[in-house]
């Protein structure tokens, strides 16, 4: 007695004599693989879109940065000399810098009457402001014009990922050109730690932040108007985090199995029961005429 390894065939085969193909099965199968190929390019898709997950918990997450922040801002002074404008920093933590001059730069407007400052600098994770004011001067003008406009003034690493929109050049635009010249312009900054991670791991630290402003005359204990464009920032405990995620691969091949057997076994019940009706049907018929 030999052993038939073909015993545990679960998949047995019908010789095709004994088969009969119907328009309604031909209709079926069809719909079957059409529909089975628009499931299997979206899963697929799907698997090669990169996903971005966020998430908020409470820490700080640039430990390695000795507690600062760097800074990158620029701004136009169209009514302001380059040599009255100065950028001032001060903290909860003591310091007290005025005219600060390091990584910056004045830039003369319209014939040396205006000035556009650029300037990267860094600040303390605690509470603090940074102005652009008249302060570090030489000499104090009569009535300095703080009319201005922010082109950029951003924290941490730059992210240029489309599928994250953050507030990460909230001011980047601001215009107060039609404001009054001898203002001070207080800005209050709510800065947001946040974390992007790649599919290979690697992290960049950035901040966005939310902003408030105010506008004001200002007067000195001798009574001058000494206006400033005031930078107030705090930072929060609530740190962002975005991953970039992909499907697994096992999911990816599950699902396509659930597709592939799901669509097949659903159409097989509706042929069979569209050819038993029909058969039933044809069966009444009959009765009818004999």
């Amino acid at each position: 007695m030999t052993f038939d390894v073909r015993r545990f065939d679960i998949y047995r085969k019908v010789p095709k004599d004994l088969t009969q193909p119907t328009y309604t099965g031909a209709f079926i199968s069809i719909c079957c693989c059409v529909f089975m190929l628009f499931l299997f390019l979206s899963e697929l898709t799907g698997f090669i879109t990169t996903e971005i997950v966020n998430e908020l918990y409470v820490d700080d997450p640039d430990k390695d940065s000795g507690g600062k922040i760097d800074v990158s801002l620029n701004i136009s002074l169209p009514n302001l000399h380059c040599d009255l404008v100065g950028l001032d920093i001060q903290d909860e933590m003591g310091r007290h810098e005025v005219g600060h001059i390091d990584n910056s730069m004045k830039i003369p407007l319209n014939n040396g009457y205006g000035c556009r400052f650029e300037g990267e600098f860094s600040i303390n994770k605690v509470p603090g402001n940074f102005h652009v004011s008249t302060h570090g001067a030489t000499a104090q003008p009569q009535n300095p014009d703080m009319t201005h406009v922010i082109h950029k003034l951003a924290f941490g690493d730059k992210l240029q990922v489309e599928l994250v929109q953050g507030a990460f050049n909230a001011l980047g635009g601001a215009n107060r050109l039609q404001s009054n010249a001898l203002a001070s312009h207080d800005y209050i900054l709510k800065i947001v730690p946040t974390v992007y991670e790649d599919l290979g791991g690697k992290q960049r630290f950035s901040y966005q932040y939310t902003v408030a402003n105010k506008e004001y005359v200002a007067y000195s204990h001798t009574g001058r108007i000494i206006p400033a464009i005031w930078f107030r920032y705090d930072l929060s405990p609530i740190t962002v985090k975005y991953t970039e995620r992909r499907q697994p691969l096992y999911r990816f091949i599950t699902t396509i199995c659930a597709i592939i057997g799901g669509t097949f076994t659903v159409a097989g019940i509706i042929d069979s029961c569209i050819f038993t009706a029909s058969e039933a049907w044809k069966k009444i018929q009959l009765g009818k005429m004999s």
